[in-house]
């Protein structure tokens, strides 16, 4: 197997697990589905709508349909120190909810 044909059959298992975990999280919570998954309610509802097979053929693209929104620096050291185990419980959690607020702006600016 040539290595773009390895890297095609990656992406498309990639962009089916995105889609099964994207169906899943829009059927559960829709709320917080729109929010972390970073997409607007119609591309939500296209999503809830696919069929298997549909997902199958979406997926087969040869491009991510996903991308991590963690394009800052300071978000990626923040999520880093969070896991870090020498800290105490407060500081943690006040880390992650500053990186959540961070990343929860980039959400706003992405759908404008």
């Amino acid at each position: 197997m040539s290595v773009e044909a390895k890297l095609a059959h990656e992406i498309t298992e990639i962009n089916l697990s995105y889609l099964i975990l994207a169906q899943q999280l829009i059927r559960a919570d829709r709320p917080t589905a729109l929010f972390r998954l970073g997409v607007t309610d119609e591309v939500a509802d296209l999503i809830d709508s696919l069929k298997p097979s549909q997902m199958l053929k979406v997926a087969g693209g040869n491009t991510l349909m996903c991308r991590l929104r963690v394009d800052d620096a300071m978000v990626w050291g923040l999520l880093a120190e969070h896991a870090r185990a020498d800290q105490p419980g407060q500081e943690k959690t006040a880390e992650r909810l500053h990186a959540s607020i961070l990343m929860a702006g980039r959400y706003e600016e992405s759908v404008e």
